[in-house]
């Protein structure tokens, strides 16, 4: 593998929905730079460096005060650009890490210290070779207080993980939605298990995200708009939302990330409910110390 691929709009707009004071961008990465961190050599794309200058630099463009920076799969579970880009941040970034199950208590320490404050499973098969359930567990019951486990699957397997997720010991956090068929509708079979999962617990969070990767009918996506807008506002206190910048594996369909901010107020439609999406809880989950 050698071409490295560009993935993320040259010159994204500017949105025409502006979001409310302390807003948190909750689900974006970085990509190297390679120079200085090189990637995975598991890693399944080679993308072009898109560090944390551009990352700050889009935050600021599309008028959001905050980042919450996870890892790239390309990285693996070598953290290093991850934790180098919070602490550019001047505290204006935290992040989820990806780790080896057999981490040590010190290097989760570590993590934390460095702005970590949850950990990242993968269950993509087109992203990640293994993913050891059992390992998986382990894991999740020795990580530092207040932290999470982020999950990112894809709906047809959603039924499978119950069990697994079932058994993890502190809140999750659902990339994506996992990847429903937002085509079926917000009372489609894909959004009927979806809700059944969030019922089955209090502390299982979701990311209303990623409407250029769920929604085939393209910008600006209507059916995402539909299919999410109710899941938003039933699960209010439980909802987070990112650009996902910059956008892996989207290099054939690039969306334009102001035109992603402007999804905001159609699937969170009130003040309040923006307010509870952008600001209050991701700050709950990510920054509790400053509420």
């Amino acid at each position: 593998m050698s071409d490295r691929i560009t993935s993320w709009h040259a010159s994204p707009s500017k949105p025409s929905y502006a979001p409310p004071a302390g807003a948190i961008d909750a689900h974006c990465h970085v990509f190297g730079p390679m120079a200085q961190f090189p990637f995975s050599a598991k890693a399944k794309y080679l993308p072009e460096d898109a560090g944390p200058d551009m990352l700050f630099a889009l935050r600021d463009h599309l008028g959001f005060s905050r980042n919450v920076i996870v890892q790239a799969s390309c990285h693996g579970t070598d953290n290093a650009a991850t934790l180098d880009a919070i602490a550019k941040s001047a505290g204006k970034a935290r992040g989820v890490a990806v780790v080896d199950p057999a981490i040590s208590e010190t290097d989760l320490t570590a993590l934390h210290e460095g702005g970590i404050r949850g950990i990242r499973f993968n269950f993509l098969k087109r992203l990640v070779d293994d993913a050891p359930k059992d390992q998986f567990l382990e894991v999740a019951k020795r990580l530092p207080a207040g932290w999470h486990v982020v999950i990112y699957f894809e709906a047809d397997i959603l039924e499978e993980l119950r069990p697994f997720m079932d058994a993890i010991p502190v809140p999750l956090v659902i990339d994506h939605m996992g990847r429903p068929d937002v085509i079926q509708g917000a009372a489609g079979a894909d959004m009927k298990a979806f809700r059944a999962l969030l019922d089955s617990r209090e502390d299982i969070w979701f990311k209303a995200t990623c409407p250029d990767r769920l929604d085939p009918t393209g910008d600006p996506w209507n059916a995402f708009a539909g299919a999410v807008a109710p899941l938003v506002a039933d699960y209010q206190d439980r909802v987070l939302w990112g650009t996902d910048w910059p956008h892996p594996n989207m290099q054939d369909t690039i969306p334009d990330d102001g035109h992603l901010v402007d999804m905001i107020p159609r699937i969170a439609p009130t003040a309040d409910l923006q307010q509870k999406l952008l600001v209050s809880n991701p700050m709950r989950l990510y920054w509790p110390e400053e509420l």
